[in-house]
């Protein structure tokens, strides 16, 4: 069974010291992967509705900005050699395609094949008003993108004629290390994610649920798998407890039901913090669930 990281790399503590001693602390004591967080603004007053609170409200105050997850992974990638590298997760449809798609072959790249490419249809409406993109049909702009992006990657001459983006024919090179293109984990556990997932997804990342909850939730993408001639082997579950409590018991629980990494969230507030806290983690998580 395998560990990896959450890591909302923010201000003021997200650092060049921060960034190097999780990254070599955290290959070092043998973590599966290190997921970066995305928001390109954040607000002091907002009528949306965060899903990962009961009150609605990103647990951090809008000085809290994140650095942009493509440039902390491939700072990353230049420090580290083992570890995989994720955006936990990219927020596609407020992004231009074309640019999103060459950032990612360069972390790719840069990684030598080791980026998993989390993504995630926003629930931020403000930060989609911010970046000038409609909020509405957020869903489907994140499937036109993503078909943008795959055929830049897969194509020697690429095209696109859509509702949402029109790609006159283009080269776009190098293509991704991996083949045909980095994993895409898909974000988000309700019924229009699943159905994300299922028709085109290689890996689910189900965020703040409990084994219980989450198995319903599997469940229900095994039924979606199933419709498209599908199975459970054609997609990774990778899943983040975030604020939900867990120990080793409930990775056990998370393995049954056939999720192959839990994500911890990073609970270090300095440089300073972070050995002690991965050591912890080491010895409590990763060290045992590797014999799971």
């Amino acid at each position: 069974m395998r560990i990896g990281l959450f890591a909302p790399i923010s201000n003021p503590f997200g650092t060049r010291e921060y960034i190097t001693t999780i990254g070599l602390g955290a290959e070092e004591r043998g973590f599966h992967e290190l997921w970066i967080a995305e928001h390109v603004v954040l607000f002091d007053e907002y009528a949306s509705r965060y899903p990962y609170a009961d009150d609605g409200r990103v647990p951090a105050p809008a000085e809290a900005g994140f650095l942009d997850p493509f440039d902390i992974i491939s700072f990353l990638a230049a420090l580290t050699t083992r570890i995989r590298l994720g955006t936990g997760i990219c927020l596609v449809p407020q992004r231009n395609p074309v640019y999103t798609a060459k950032e990612v072959t360069s972390v790719d790249w840069l990684s030598n094949g080791r980026f998993d490419f989390g993504v995630g249809v926003g629930w931020l409406a403000e930060e989609f008003q911010a970046v000038a993109t409609p909020f509405e049909e957020r869903g489907a702009r994140t499937r036109a993108y993503l078909e943008v992006m795959k055929r830049l990657w897969c194509d020697p001459v690429s095209s696109y004629e859509g509702r949402f983006y029109s790609l006159a024919p283009t080269r776009q090179y190098p293509k991704p290390i991996q083949q045909p293109h980095p994993p895409i984990y898909f974000g988000g556990e309700s019924d229009a994610a699943i159905r994300r997932v299922a028709d085109i997804g290689q890996g689910w990342y189900p965020f703040n649920m409990e084994p219980t909850p989450l198995g319903e939730r599997i469940a229900a993408l095994d039924r979606e798998l199933a419709k498209r001639g599908r199975s459970r082997q054609d997609v990774s579950i990778v899943t983040c407890p975030y604020m939900k409590p867990c120990d080793l018991d409930a990775v056990k629980r998370y393995r049954d039901l056939g999720v192959e990494q839990v994500i911890i969230l990073l609970m270090a507030f300095s440089a300073d913090d972070v050995p002690r806290v991965l050591d912890e983690l080491a010895e409590s998580m990763v060290v045992p669930a590797a014999a799971l």
